[in-house]
């Protein structure tokens, strides 16, 4: 029977038996993909990488399909996560390799201990199973997340937003493509490519089917996942990511490092949506900051409170600087050409107002001062504390992790950017010599 057959009959009987349909599938198949060996998934990922290559030019065709789309919709910033390039595509397969050089996370010991009874406890990784992963429009995770789920040994479900639809189709079947020339059967990645919104609720509920639900993308698409989820969800992705510059700092640093935490991609989640200015640097910030902001293409708008609006008014053109609204501009992931501005008295006041609205994803300082940079890292409660590093750098692939399943904001789990490891569990293997226990 083709792959196509029961999927087709599932969605003619309706989005809950579609559903199921394809995560039975993936199910069976997470089975034997548990057992493989690192050598038997390396050489899948291998096969993924040059069968993406082989169909580049059907991705690329299906890609300018989805971004006329998304041009026509008025898509606006995302469509730069949803385009494709020949170079993206290399990017991707590069990643690919990079997932296949980490160790295999499944069987790896965690600890181990001997008790005075001569019973051999240890507590070795396992997989989660059967991952699902909801994303917007963004066809590069469809390949992130099928690489590290199998090199993980788990099988995967796949909702990609809508607006990539047509190129996660052509991504999905260059996978099985590659994936039908070795031990990794092709089920094990399941593409749920209907738009009937009926689908994706009948998804966040498999209980029983699925391990996990991965929601990627903005705090729309996590609230939803959280609030109508029957199956343990992983939160990722949503931020409102600040910079405080403290008086004490290396001004020309400080400056390069907000202009590449805000502007080298905008439409990302490590973005820069928040400058904080200590109140002695806010002058000479704003007047080397402006131009820069003003000459990128397209220009950055400042929201500025009223102690910044001066300064970046002075330093920039007219239309470029506007008023702070505070009861929505410093609660706003912007992914777009837009940064807030505020100016604080002290260390303190930069905490407080970090404390009151961050997401707990990237927090930084831009300081010389190193106890100040240290009571910052210490006291900030975020996946990603950093000191003079442009906020861009919290990712899978820039923490060594090979390409990230996502930038988990939560606690419980898995925190901070995860791959491998993040998509394991583990398990207790007790070996005896036949002990009774009294």
């Amino acid at each position: 029977m083709s792959e196509r057959q029961p999927t087709a009959r599932a969605q003619a009987q309706g989005p809950v038996a579609y559903a199921e349909a394809k995560a039975r599938a993936a199910r069976e198949a997470s089975r034997r993909l548990a057992v493989l060996s690192r050598a038997e998934k390396d050489l899948a990922l291998g096969h993924i990488a040059e069968a993406l290559q082989a169909a580049e030019g059907e991705i690329l065709a299906a890609n300018a399909r989805d971004m006329a789309a998304g041009e026509r919709a008025g898509m606006g910033t995302t469509l730069d996560r949803l385009l494709l390039t020949p170079q993206r595509i290399a990017a991707i397969r590069g990643q690919i390799a990079e997932v296949q050089a980490l160790e295999d996370p499944v069987g790896r010991e965690i600890d181990a201990r001997e008790r005075p009874n001569g019973l051999r406890i240890r507590r070795v990784r396992c997989p989660l199973g059967v991952v699902g992963i909801i994303y917007e429009a963004r066809p590069n995770v469809t390949v992130d997340a099928t690489v590290l789920c199998l090199k993980s040994g788990n099988a995967v479900v796949l909702k990609g937003g809508s607006d990539a639809l047509e190129s996660n189709r052509a991504v999905v079947a260059a996978i099985h493509q590659g994936l039908a020339r070795g031990a990794v059967s092709p089920e094990a990645v399941q593409l749920l490519d209907s738009t009937d919104r009926a689908v994706t609720g009948a998804f966040l509920n498999l209980s029983g089917l699925i391990d996990v639900i991965i929601p990627r993308g903005g705090q729309g698409l996590i609230a939803f996942a959280r609030q109508n989820a029957r199956v343990p969800v992983i939160e990722t992705g949503a931020s409102v990511v600040h910079a405080y510059v403290d008086e004490t700092v290396d001004l020309p640093q400080a400056v390069a490092l907000i202009h590449n935490s805000k502007c080298r991609r905008v439409s990302i989640c490590n973005a820069l949506d928040t400058l904080l200015l200590h109140r002695a640097v806010a002058d000479p910030v704003a007047a080397a900051l402006g131009p820069l902001l003003a000459g990128n293409d397209p220009p950055v708008e400042v929201r500025a409170d009223a102690r910044a609006l001066g300064p970046f008014a002075a330093a920039m053109p007219e239309g470029l600087v506007k008023p702070l609204d505070p009861a929505r501009d410093f609660d706003t992931e912007f992914l777009d050409h837009v940064l807030a501005v505020g100016v604080v008295d002290s260390l303190d006041d930069a905490l407080a107002h970090i404390r009151a609205h961050s997401l707990q994803h990237t927090e930084a300082i831009f300081t010389t001062d190193a106890e100040r940079a240290a009571r910052f890292l210490h006291e900030v409660d975020a996946a990603a504390v950093m000191h003079n590093a442009s906020t861009q750098f919290t990712d899978g692939n820039e923490f060594g992790l090979g390409a990230e399943i996502g930038i988990s904001t939560q606690k419980l789990h898995v925190r901070g950017p995860f791959a491998l490891e993040g998509l394991t569990s583990s398990k207790w293997v007790v070996e005896g010599t036949g002990q009774l226990r009294p």
